[in-house]
């Protein structure tokens, strides 16, 4: 049977039997209904869990999936209220139609970006970690973690990032999270205001919405992002390989960021795919050059898999105790297995000599890739990274085309928060090898039938 609680006296229909989900679903239903008025503050997790009869940790929980969700808003020593516009965020109203469409999973040939060769994950060297975690592990390893992630993780991670992207990572600093977009849904909830590179990433702009902040576009060229337009007190960057231009920010801006950002503003550095450079040495990470003031950001989702959801922010030392404190609030708990098993292979080199066979088996991808493309098509964005764009004349011509072919990829159009050039965003690294050149094939044939203006 449906309860209410009685400290707004608001009937949900909700059967106890469908627990957290169906709790969640009712107090969602209640928001889009209008029961719930922007602003309404929500009763207290341990007052609503006394009235529905259910655990603290529950109501938590479903508090944390609607915040993530955009329909409330949280304050560390406020009440949870209702979020001032739950209808679609502004951004994924921008664009109505097919732009904003994303990946099919229909589709034969999947060449849509972000996303590794899934094939290539390191089974055996996971399980070989998993087993060695498991037999060392202490019991209290099995209870709730430390919010910020197991001490020998961040331990692990300080080495590697020192050694391998030139950052300042002590381990007090580093906070293990659950994917870039969590961390930049909790960083949202820190700032009024983050600028974002044109274009960028939609997804991203969304988290840091709902997480309560206002996106402004920050214009980018082909030296990367023009520092001097900078007017927001937080900027996300993506300096190694823009996402999804391609370009790398030039050495004078790299440096007037970090003057910038020492001059009062935060940088948020996205090094989303800085393992995989293939046509000169890798760049280090721009937070080097101001560690009190740029927020480093990494994860495995292309070095891995997108599935394990680690990620990790280097933080200057006044944000550690923030950003662990939302994540808890969000009701995060991290997956201490997991985290133990990427900290072994970190540790025993496994994780390094993956990297390296990776970056290899990506380069010979592109390759192929930049060989089968017709003359007509100039890439761009090709240095670094598992994705390339093609700018076309007609992005609505393309993308018909290689539907029709059942290629997924992106558009380009999606990405601007104003206007710019249409295109598509090829992600070559995501095949698996045996499927690969076939879905090269059928690429082709469609920028081919774009190129004779044919079906």
């Amino acid at each position: 049977m449906a309860r209410s609680w009685s400290s707004s006296d608001l009937h949900l229909d909700w059967d106890p039997g469908t627990g957290r989900r169906g709790l969640t679903g009712a107090l969602r239903s209640a928001i889009r209904d209008g029961r719930l008025a922007p602003g309404t503050a929500l009763p207290s997790t341990r007052v609503l869990a006394a009235d529905l009869g259910v655990a603290r940790g529950t109501v938590t929980r479903v508090y944390g999936d609607l915040t993530a969700e955009g329909y409330l808003r949280s304050r560390q020593g406020a009440p949870t209220r209702v979020a001032a516009d739950t209808r679609a965020p502004a951004e994924a109203r921008e664009k109505p139609g097919p732009a904003t469409a994303a990946w099919r999973r229909d589709a034969r040939w999947d060449l849509f970006p972000g996303r590794p060769d899934l094939s290539s994950f390191p089974r055996a060297a996971w399980a070989s970690a998993t087993r060695r975690v498991l037999h060392a592990m202490p019991a209290g390893s099995f209870d709730y973690g430390d919010p910020a992630g197991p001490a020998a993780l961040r331990e692990a991670l300080a080495r590697y990032l020192a050694r391998s992207r030139g950052v300042l990572a002590e381990p007090d600093r580093i906070v293990v999270c659950g994917g870039y977009l969590q961390a930049i849904a909790v960083l949202g909830q820190l700032y009024g205001e983050i600028a974002f590179e044109d274009p960028s990433l939609p997804e991203f702009r969304l988290a840091a919405a709902r997480g309560g902040a206002r996106t402004v576009p920050v214009p980018v060229d082909e030296r990367g992002l023009r520092v001097s337009e900078l007017d927001s007190p937080v900027v996300v960057v993506t300096p190694a390989h823009q996402y999804p231009l391609g370009v790398t920010l030039a050495p004078e801006r790299r440096s007037a960021l970090a003057g910038w950002a020492a001059a009062g503003g935060l940088v948020i550095e996205d090094d989303y795919d800085g393992e995989f450079r293939f046509d000169r040495q890798p760049l280090g990470a721009v937070q080097s050059l101001a560690p009190e003031r740029i927020v480093y950001a990494g994860g495995v989702s292309k070095t891995l898999a997108p599935s394990l959801r680690i990620g990790w922010l280097v933080l200057p030392r006044r944000l550690v105790a923030p950003v662990c404190d939302r994540m808890a609030e969000l009701g995060w708990r991290p997956p201490v297995l997991d985290h133990l098993v990427l900290a072994d292979l970190l540790t025993s080199g496994a994780y390094d000599r993956h990297v390296r066979q990776r970056r290899i088996a990506y380069r010979r991808r592109r390759d192929r890739l930049l060989a089968a493309l017709p003359p007509e098509f100039v890439p761009e964005g090709i240095s670094a990274g598992l994705h390339l764009v093609l700018k076309v004349p007609d992005e609505e011509a393309a993308a018909r085309a290689l539907r029709r072919r059942s290629v997924a990829v992106d558009r380009l159009s999606r990405h601007w928060m104003t206007s710019g050039p249409g295109g598509i965003v090829i992600g070559y690294g995501t095949p698996a090898e045996h499927a690969f050149g076939p879905a090269v094939a059928a690429l082709v044939d469609g920028l081919r039938a774009v190129a004779t203006n044919r079906p």
